[in-house]
């Protein structure tokens, strides 16, 4: 019966290993794809012209395939959505789990959930049809479609996903360590500055990766709400486009193998090196961190 068990441990083992290079060599393919039809463009402009030139005409003659502004606006993009959603998320994430009511949390919880299963084009539409005309009026501008705008409504998709898998951390928490606070004299307030979001801080750093990196890629929203212009931005109102709206207008318009095509694909290699980078960062901060808050607690 022990070797039978042993047997059946061993059949599962191999399940979820063959299950886990499954994944991973899917992924090595994609990428091993991605770079074997970027790279040829480099035969053509130098990488320091293509990641740092200004002009991004593939179309022209002769073409400058300069992702400078594209990359700016990516970046711009992901942060000023960063900058929105981090803090609203979390502290929407600490109002449900150690403020709200029960019943409140059972009423919030769901729908929160659900606004993180609402599809991309239902928020670019939103953006274009609400936000737009909105800011257009507000701030005098010549068009509503802009960075401001695109960051905004990449925002309001990852408040959902980091409000809930934080809210699932700090709730979480041991209601020993909360209590021990509380006996010691420390104010609810203070407990879960001191005590619950450090304890907690490994799971909303999770929370806080997957929302943005869920950013950083979208397509469709910033292709339908960013303005499409290929321009270095100089104010939060100007229109710009990011790399994967540059990379889904563009792709069906490119004659195959050609060199727009090659530097499509090459600006999706810079892409998933930029998320790369992103979700490398983010998880040496979370995992340093997560050692501040065990070594505070």
């Amino acid at each position: 019966m022990f070797a039978d068990r042993q047997n059946k441990e061993r059949i599962i083992r191999l399940i979820f290993l063959l299950a886990a290079s499954i994944s991973i060599l899917i992924l090595s393919l994609i990428v091993v794809f991605l770079f074997m039809e970027g790279l040829p463009i480099f035969r053509e402009v130098s990488i320091r012209g293509f990641l740092f030139g200004r002009e991004w005409y593939p179309t022209s003659d002769p073409p400058d395939f300069g992702i400078f502004p594209l990359l700016t606006a990516s970046f711009a993009v992901t942060l000023l959505s960063a900058m929105v959603a981090i803090p609203l998320g979390v502290m929407t994430a600490v109002y449900l789990a150690e403020i709200a009511s029960r019943r409140v949390r059972q009423i919030f919880k769901p729908v929160v959930e659900l606004l993180a299963a609402l599809p991309s084009v239902v928020i670019g539409f939103f953006g274009m049809v609400i936000v737009a005309p909105y800011l257009q009026r507000t701030f005098d501008l010549a068009t509503g479609l802009n960075l401001f705008n695109a960051s905004l409504m990449l925002a309001f998709m990852s408040v959902p996903t980091i409000t809930s898998i934080s809210e699932d951390a700090i709730y979480s928490v041991p209601a020993e360590l909360k209590e021990a606070s509380l006996a010691l004299g420390a104010t609810h307030w203070e407990t879960i500055i001191r005590v619950i979001l450090p304890a907690s801080l490994s799971g909303v750093s999770t929370a806080v990766i997957l929302g943005m990196s869920r950013a950083i890629g979208e397509t469709m929203v910033v292709l339908m709400v960013a303005g499409g212009a290929a321009m270095i931005p100089t104010s939060i109102f100007d229109p710009v486009r990011p790399m994967p709206a540059s990379i889904a207008a563009e792709m069906a318009e490119a004659p195959f193998r050609s060199e727009h095509y090659y530097a499509l694909f090459a600006t999706g290699m810079v892409l998933f090196l930029f998320t790369l980078v992103f979700n490398v960062i983010a998880d040496y901060i979370a995992q340093k961190h997560k050692q501040v808050g065990a070594a505070t607690l």
